[in-house]
């Protein structure tokens, strides 16, 4: 990575201050996001305040006017992997959480597969309020989101992003990007790897494709030095 220019440092530092860190030490760290400068506690807090003095009772879209919760993301701030769909259904505007539903069974059950609780990764959306009708939200709605999302990265920091579907790809990567052309190929973001592959939705239309997204997990886990620990085969 190429030392920081002047303008870069001074963002970093002001991005630091937000967080209510006055002073930072650095000792060859420049390979590093700069969220591992933190530790899990100020993660969890950096979060807190995103989510309360950040976004707070979001108005700034139309999908304010028809959720019921604005769902944050849930899980460790200091986790290894991050799951990112496009956003909320109705088990997820009821409960404000992530990933609920029926599509959140699909989602936990390839999480404990990986070998982790849900509680140990970190799950989140492209946007945080239930487009209606489930409908993709519109690209005004992503990107009144995006920012929220994007400072969640920075501070949460994980070794890997799975990215799930073509709206969270399109709107977090490329929009000229197809899921069926890049999944399982490694992409990056901020420094950070990022593992197009199919969204749990998809996978309850087509389970036969199940497959290809545990090729893909395997991919990730051993990127992360991890055992293969389950193999649910092509059925």
């Amino acid at each position: 990575m190429e030392e920081l220019s002047r303008e870069e440092l001074a963002r970093v530092l002001d991005f630091y201050k937000e967080l209510g860190i006055e002073s930072v030490y650095i000792d060859d760290v420049k390979d590093e996001p700069m969220g591992n400068l933190l530790s899990r506690q100020e993660k969890q807090r950096a979060l807190e305040d995103l989510m309360k003095d950040g976004i707070g009772d979001c108005r700034r879209c139309r999908l304010s006017e028809t959720r019921t919760n604005i769902v944050f993301g849930e899980g460790d701030p200091d986790c290894e992997i991050m799951f990112i769909g496009e956003g909320p259904g109705a088990d997820e505007d009821m409960q404000g959480r992530p990933f609920v539903g029926r599509a959140g069974q699909v989602l936990t059950s390839l999480i404990n597969k990986m070998g982790f609780e849900r509680e140990e990764v970190y799950i989140a959306n492209i946007v945080k309020c239930r487009p209606p009708d489930n409908r993709n939200p519109h690209s005004d709605e992503a990107e009144s989101c995006l920012p929220f999302l994007k400072r969640q990265i920075e501070v949460i920091s994980p070794k890997v992003i799975m990215v799930m579907g073509n709206v969270a790809l399109q709107n977090l990567l490329d929009p000229d990007m197809r899921i069926t052309k890049v999944r399982g190929k490694f992409q990056d973001l901020f420094g950070i790897k990022v593992m197009p592959t199919f969204h749990p939705s998809y996978l309850m239309r087509n389970p036969k494709d199940k497959w290809l997204t545990w090729e893909d997990a395997v991919t990730v886990l051993k990127f992360l030095g991890r055992d293969v620990v389950h193999d649910p085969g092509r059925g």
